[in-house]
């Protein structure tokens, strides 16, 4: 996850890309739908990203973000060299890292629908739903899985020790993270992600309709807090940047509740 969010990052950060920093959600996954080990990473990755000094968002291009082929290469040159460092004694054949790893990149959707069908598909999957188990006895389990290349859905039937052996190499470890933050989504990051919110949301185009004006509190009832309207509104100088309502002064507010 560490090697994949950080070659997402520096790629993105490409003035010839987006040009700054991405949020990345990224997600292990560790299972085949036969249970085979297979760990891989999901992310998600902000459409944009926020300038080094933090006062401009860059937005992606349309249904890109990085080139596969830099990022393919950049994934596996990050990860051989964390593994160096976690793992001084391991020896692998350089032949290894000459395969081409295997990455997908697509645009997933625009607003907060696309993002939480994204992560329920991801973030709370388990290897195996009691749905897939097709038949169960003393000595095998039947489970089912869809074949790749065809789609089509087949069962493969297993002993009980070789269906746990499985089953239990999926088990995380205790206090093991399978969702972690990174970039613009660090917790670190909050007050620079708080930005990029508001950046957008005066960015946003209005809706259809006109906004309601906010209401006035009357002079009987000075403490009254007015209702803010739905939605900013154009302000009325320049005619392109957004009013944020906040709350209506009037002379009968404290002097002191006035300072800044």
């Amino acid at each position: 996850m560490q090697a994949s969010a950080a070659a997402i990052i520096e790629l993105a950060r490409d003035r010839r890309y987006v040009g700054g920093t991405v949020g990345v959600l990224a997600v292990l996954h560790t299972w085949t739908q036969q249970l085979n080990l297979h760990p891989h990473v999901h992310c998600l990755v902000s459409g944009g990203g926020i300038s080094e000094d933090a006062t401009t968002w860059y937005p992606a291009r349309r249904k890109f973000l990085v080139p596969i082929k830099a990022l393919d290469k950049l994934v596996r040159g990050k990860f051989r060299a964390l593994l160096r460092q976690k793992c001084p004694d391991l020896v692998i054949p350089d032949a290894v890292w000459s395969k081409r790893w295997i990455l997908h990149v697509t645009a997933w959707g625009d607003g907060e629908q696309a993002v939480l069908e994204y992560l329920a598909r991801y973030v709370f999957r388990v290897a195996l739903t009691n749905a897939r188990i097709a038949g169960l006895d003393d000595e095998t389990v039947t489970i089912q899985y869809k074949e790749r290349k065809t789609g089509r859905r087949r069962t493969c039937r297993l002993s009980g020790n070789e269906f746990m052996r499985r089953f239990l190499q999926h088990v995380l470890p205790r206090g093991f993270h399978k969702v972690r933050y990174f970039g613009l989504w660090h917790p670190a990051q909050r007050h620079n992600a708080a930005r990029v919110r508001q950046m957008l949301q005066l960015q946003a185009p209005p809706k259809a309709g006109s906004p309601p004006e906010p209401v006035l509190p009357s002079l009987g009832q000075p403490d009254t807090e007015p209702l803010p309207p739905i939605e900013p509104r154009f302000c009325p100088h320049c005619h392109q940047g957004r009013l944020i309502f906040i709350r209506t002064i009037s002379r009968h507010t404290p002097r002191q509740a006035m300072a800044p």
